[in-house]
């Protein structure tokens, strides 16, 4: 524990606050003296050139120009060295000696040196010996694969030459305490063409000395930023920034961040991921360049002697105090670099760009501003009250439009590349499926996405020009000058109901007093649902409501606040007419696209705005739209606070901590401090929107970055087919409100019987939901499964109150319950969320067949399948009529020929062996299964010839032999054993093959093993289940031929890492069937695992997500940083109030140990049934087409029908018949076995059923093909079809 501490002390503490330079002792001295030397050449550097050299152009330049050419020789050493690692030749040991002799040879007589050969042996503390050679005696340099025997023969048998150079001063002296090999090797260096340097150093101390960059860009980007640091920073240091002690300050600031470029501290406290990081070498140096780059800015600014005064909301602002004021921040932040990196204040730079951007789109503008000098051109002369512009109509017009079409694309555009790239360039999307396997499993997933984005865009086409007119035509009357107070009543009255009050209707526990929910769904008294879940009346409601407050409330409200704005903004400038047009664009867009992707939450910030700017502060108002736009930044701040408040006094709250000694009540009041802290921390990080991590009050504020997680556990496809149907109906059900008010950053956890699933919904659009599934371990640890037991129990039956239990009132929750319920950093919202899944059932192969009987029996369906599976095969008249195969089974025709192999038959399991002759014959075969092989044999459509003594026979004894040969093979010719039956019966069961060497004839096609004994392995599985259920009548050849045919069709059986077994899944296949191989805790067992696809039941949790980021910002400092590695450390304990267990185990590697993490997965509310049933799908061209021509076109025929038919009998409407009633006509009777029949045509077929035309005397009647007798069918060719008539 000492040693730890002391580590992260020097690596971790002091390693933060000098930029990485730190003296490690498991180092050598070469490489501790080289990072101090360095460290303190770039401290005094600056320190002295700024003390000594007046503050001109030209120390700028010296200073510079030294550190470029400092950094730029380093990082090309560095480059070239690590280059001659991986590609540069070993020296070999012979050669060294030769060399080291005529070095001793040189010493004697000069004459004795071959004029070719000159060597210069340097003392340097790499141990270079220099030798130069001529161009013609450089021999070839070896292959990798040469390289690295020749590595490993050399570290095998050292030579004494090579021994010997290593007793020398030097770095062979001085190498570290890990692992060394021996010897050392020499490297050639090549310094120019023919020429060398054999270098005596490793790979492994030279990444101990400086960082590797992996190529020349890398190399190009830390120059730049270390001249970029020097420039910034001396710039500066001349302005007199600083002065007396924080020049100091100040310069080891600028050496911590060069230095950071050559050895960076490893791990950081803002790295997420174990092991070397490479974009924390550039973080420190980038972010020394934006607060300098920003104080230059601000310094430059303040020079200017015009600087503005302004009024913002009754707030005078001076512009030079609030830039000096700027200024100073970002200097004290400067400073304190040292300390915000040691903190782990500051995120990974492209974390931080990333978030930036976020921010800005999010807050600031939904979309850009591309009309503002449209906009401009529009409020460049003031307008008349009873009349409003064109231009400006045209630019609301087109500002509703695009932010409409933004709303409704994905953030991530691969997919909507994809799209392109099939339209434009066909033929190379073609190339690339063509080069791939044809064995390769195809993903359905990316074809529906496409289809789903295909969708939209042909939608957003119609829907977008509909939307441009429609608010072109409103927008160009007074109509909205004078709505304001209808239009905000109404959007608070729907806001109301559709967000605050069926919501709550519908929770598992209304307003936390009510025990059940108001509003029920039709699953909610059902045990286990087998249907899709109703569509309710509420339901419909509820769409029905958010798509008027969505579409028509809130777009009419803001173009409203558009109108009236720029009529005053006509008459009065406020800001000048460029931030006037700026500020409205950004309003409006940002506003628009809020209320068209989640308007959950708008209401709320109406009703304040109103009330605020209307009654409490009207003279501070500027206009409705900025007033609405600002205070949408507001809330979302505040509800930020709302959540890290909540998690905080639920985290701290004494009667939540677990009192295990006295320790605790006498620590508990020195907590307050800590509170206090805590509490600043909530202020800071919601300003920023950072994480909240409860970890000793500190200000953790990094933002934590997927790295991502590969687990190849068996049970994560379960996983994956649950990403699969939440990426089906995950959108619609939420636009149904059956998960509850949400956003985007939200956190739900799926529970059910096993299936434990963290959804976290990253992104919010309109009509499409993006989200990532963490699955957890099915069985998770003791506190995993506590905390399951706080989600799943009921708080109904708790009739407590404080010390007492009066009861409660009926259908109410008692005292303590409600009261324990708000103090949970979580809540139900449904009880019965239906989504379709696998229901697993699992049997122990063991029980089944401990019994020898039971084994027996399983042989025996193992035999059976096999040959039905042979006698099935389109090449079974190939096997038979092979010569070589034949050839190869002529002992197996001879009646007299005994198989006697006691590692392979047994009495014990084998039906057809004969105790007297100690084996099996031919007809002890026959007597057992030439029924059911003569009966497979009846069932072919070609007679096969299946005697006693027919070829068939003798293949089916042979395969049969073979069989049970593999299987003893494979149980290691222990076969009576049950755990060397079950383990061979298994290896049998993957696919796992040892042909023994009288077997070999099989290989002469591997269809026989594919296609005929695998599938029969895993069919006999099945057929073994079965007899516990129909006993004696699977003995019956028909029975039991029907049962296999079936499960051949229907049951998918194969092996859990076949790549079959995840293409089933993800088909939905209904029923699937494995063996599985389980160790756990040292117990050894074979389970038999039946999937059935059903709808499960789950539970839906919502988590506060401030929870989830601040406990999983408190796991990466803790395990990353802080290399906390105890696996029962306290942060993972169970906290049945937060579920701390279950958030940091959902984490993702290595700060966590999910099962199953998706990719991020687009929901789309196209794909969802239910909900294209209330509004119809989405609107198109073809939808349109379609439309119209099933209204006109029924007109149409209608009109075109010849009187000579009777209307009675014949409808021409649309090519639908309907005949007379008379239930003795021919044509109706005919009519209603057409109807009865399924359509199984496509809209291809029915096109096609256009060419068949009914005459009767000169007219014509659309019928579909009905045959009557007094009409005379003709078949018509279209142009372009084809047709064949049957």
């Amino acid at each position: 524990m000492g040693s730890q501490l002391v580590q992260t002390l020097r690596q971790g503490v002091w390693a933060s606050l000098t930029g990485g330079w730190y003296h490690d002792p498991d180092q050598n001295k070469f490489n501790n003296s080289c990072h101090l030397y360095l460290w303190m050449f770039l401290l005094m550097l600056p320190l002295l050139l700024h003390l000594a050299l007046p503050p001109t152009t030209m120390a700028l330049s010296i200073y510079c120009t030294s550190v470029t050419i400092f950094f730029i020789t380093i990082k090309m050493v560095n480059y070239r060295l690590h280059v001659m690692f991986d590609e540069g030749d070993v020296v070999t040991p012979s050669s060294l000696s030769v060399i080291q002799g005529a070095e001793n040879k040189s010493n004697t007589s000069d004459s004795c040196l071959p004029a070719k050969l000159s060597i210069l042996k340097l003392n340097l503390p790499l141990h270079v010996v220099l030798v130069v050679y001529p161009v013609i005696s450089c021999p070839l340099p070896p292959t990798r694969s040469t390289r690295t025997s020749w590595r490993a023969h050399t570290q095998t048998a050292p030579s004494s030459a090579a021994s010997s150079l290593h007793t020398g001063s030097g770095l062979g002296e001085q190498t570290s305490t890990q692992e060394k090999p021996s010897p050392k090797l020499y490297y050639k260096l090549k310094l120019f063409p023919g020429k060398w340097v054999n270098i005596l150093y490793d790979r492994l101390t030279l990444l101990a000395l400086l960082d590797r960059n992996q190529d020349v860009v890398e190399n190009i980007v830390a120059v730049f930023l270390a001249f970029l640091v020097a420039f910034l920073g001396f710039i500066l240091l001349n302005h007199g920034c600083f002065k007396d002690i924080w020049v100091f300050q100040f310069c080891v600031v600028i050496a911590s961040c060069q230095y950071s470029l050559l050895k960076s501290v490893q791990p950081d406290a803002a790295s997420p991921t174990h092991g070397h990081n490479q974009i924390v070498v550039y973080s420190r140096a980038a972010y020394f360049c934006i607060f300098c780059g920003l104080i230059w800015i601000l310094e430059q600014m303040l020079r200017r002697k015009d600087l503005p005064v302004s009024t913002v909301y009754g707030i005078t602002i001076v512009l030079a105090d609030a830039l000096t004021f700027l200024r100073d921040i970002l200097v004290g932040l400067t400073f304190c670099f040292p300390i915000t990196f040691l903190l782990g204040l500051f995120p990974q730079i492209n974390t931080f760009m990333i978030y930036l951007l976020e921010q800005i789109d999010i807050h600031l503008f939904g979309g850009t501003g591309e009309w503002q000098p449209f906009t401009m051109f529009c409020l460049g002369e003031p307008w008349d009250e009873q009349h409003t512009p064109a231009l400006f109509s045209g630019f609301c017009g087109l500002l509703v439009a695009l932010s409409y079409h933004l709303s409704r694309q994905n953030s991530d555009p691969t997919v909507l590349m994809s799209l392109i790239k099939s339209k434009l360039m066909p033929t190379l999307v073609d190339s690339e499926e063509e080069g791939e396997d044809s064995e390769d499993i195809k993903d359905p997933l990316p074809e529906k996405l496409m289809n789903s984005v295909k969708e939209i865009l042909l939608s957003d086409l119609v829907v977008c020009s509909i939307a441009f007119i429609l608010t072109f035509a409103i927008t160009s009357s007074t109509v909205f000058l004078s709505l304001k107070v209808v239009l905000y009543a109404l959007a608070g009255t729907v806001g109301f109901v559709t967000h605050y009050l069926i919501p709550q209707l519908r929770k598992h526990h209304p307003w936390l007093w009510i025990s059940h929910p108001v509003l029920k769904s039709n699953e909610y008294s059902q045990y286990e649902p087998r249907d899709n879940a109703q569509l309710m009346w509420f339901e419909r409601l509820y769409v029905g409501l958010l798509c008027f407050e969505k579409y028509v409330v809130y777009p009419a409200i803001i173009l409203s606040a558009l109108t009236n704005d720029g009529f005053s903004l006509s008459h009065r400038k406020k800001l000048g007419i460029h931030c006037d047009v700026l500020l409205m664009t950004v309003a409006g867009m940002k506003l628009l696209r809020a209320s068209f992707c989640n308007p959950s939450f708008q209401f709320v910030t109406l009703i304040f705005t109103i009330v605020f700017f209307e009654f409490d502060c009207s003279r501070a108002s500027e206009t409705f739209l900025l007033d609405f736009f600002i205070m949408s930044i507001v809330f979302h701040k505040l509800s930020d606070l709302l959540h890290k408040l909540n998690f905080i006094m639920v985290y701290i709250a004494p009667w939540q901590i677990a009192w295990g000694s006295a320790f605790h009540a006498f620590a508990q009041p020195f907590a307050v401090p800590h509170s206090a802290m805590l509490l600043l921390q909530t202020f800071i990080t919601t300003l920023f929107y950072t994480p909240l991590s409860p970890f000793l009050g500190m200000y953790f504020t990094s933002t934590f970055i997927p790295p991502g997680c590969d687990d190849n556990n068996l049970n994560s496809i379960f996983y994956e087919y649950l990403t699969r149907s939440l990426q089906h109906s995950l959108c619609g059900d939420l636009m149904l409100g059956r998960w509850g008010n949400y956003s985007s950053g939200d956190c739900f956890i799926l529970a059910s019987d096993y299936l434990n699933a963290f959804v976290h919904l990253i992104e919010i659009g309109n009509g499409l939901v993006t989200f990532q599934l963490r699955g957890l371990e099915f069985r998770g640890t003791y506190c995993q499964q506590r905390e399951v037991e706080a989600i799943t129990e009921g708080v109904e039956e708790d009739d407590s109150c404080c010390c007492c239990e009066p009861g409660h009132l009926p259908n109410v929750l008692s005292c303590n319950a409600a009261f324990n319920l708000r103090w949970l950093a979580w809540e139900v919202t449904t009880t019965k969320y239906l989504l379709e899944g696998y229901s697993i059932s699992e049997n122990n192969a063991a029980t089944m067949l401990q019994v020898y009987d039971l084994r027996k029996l399983l042989v025996s369906y193992y035999l059976k399948s096999i040959f039905y599976y042979l006698i099935e095969s389109l090449k079974l008249q190939t096997w038979i009529k092979d010569p070589s195969i034949t050839k190869a089974l002529v002992s197996y025709t001879k009646w007299h020929h005994i198989e006697r192999d006691p590692a392979v038959f047994s009495i014990k399991i084998d039906e057809d062996y004969v105790h007297c002759l100690q084996g099996v014959t031919r007809a002890s075969f026959c007597n057992i299964y030439l029924e059911w092989i003569q009966y497979c044999a009846n069932k072919l459509e070609e007679p096969v010839d299946c005697d006693e003594d027919s070829p068939l026979v003798t293949l089916c004894y042979a395969l049969s032999v073979l069989g049970r040969r593999s299987l003893g093979t494979a149980s290691h010719n222990m076969s009576n054993s049950l755990e060397s039956f079950l383990y061979g019966f298994n290896t049998l069961f993957k696919g796992d093959f040892r042909i023994a060497t009288k077997d070999e004839w099989v290989f002469t096609d591997m269809d026989l093993l594919q296609k005929v004994v695998v599938p029969g392995v895993r069919m006999s599985l099945k057929l073994h289940q079965d007899h516990f259920t129909c006993l004696e009548e699977t003995e019956e050849p028909a029975i039991l031929y029907k049962a296999i045919s079936n499960y051949k069709i229907s049951l998918v059986i194969c092996h859990e890492s076949d790549p079959a077994w995840r293409k089933a899944v993800l088909s939905s296949r209904d029923t699937l069937l494995t063996l599985r191989h389980m160790v756990d805790d040292g117990t050894d067992e074979y389970k038999i695992i039946m999937l059935y696809k059903r709808h499960l039941s789950f539970k839906v949790i919502k988590i506060n997500k401030e929870c989830v980021r601040g406990l999983w910002a408190g796991q990466q400092q803790e395990l990353v940083f802080l290399r906390n590695r105890n696996p029962e450390r306290g942060s993972i304990q169970n906290s049945k109030q937060a579920l701390r267990n279950m958030i940091n185990s959902s984490c993702d590697q290595p700060l966590g140990y999910p099962m199953y993490v998706s990719p991020l997965t687009t929901s789309y509310m196209g794909t969802h049934k239910q909900l294209r049933s209330i509004w119809g799908g989405s609107l198109s061209l073809d939808g349109i087409k379609t439309w119209l021509l099933s209204k006109w076109v029924r007109k149409d025929n209608l009109t075109s029908c010849n009187s000579g038919v009777n209307m009675e009998d014949v409808d021409c409407a649309g090519g639908s018949s309907s005949l007379s009633h008379n239930p003795n006509s021919i044509t109706s009777q005919n009519l209603s076995l057409y109807q009865a029949r399924p359509n199984r045509t496509s809209q291809a077929n029915r096109q096609h059923t256009a060419g068949l035309v009914l005459y009767r005397r000169g007219t014509h009647d659309t019928f579909k093909g009905i045959v009557h007798p007094s009409y005379n069918i003709k078949l018509v060719s279209l142009p372009g079809k084809h047709y064949r008539s049957k």
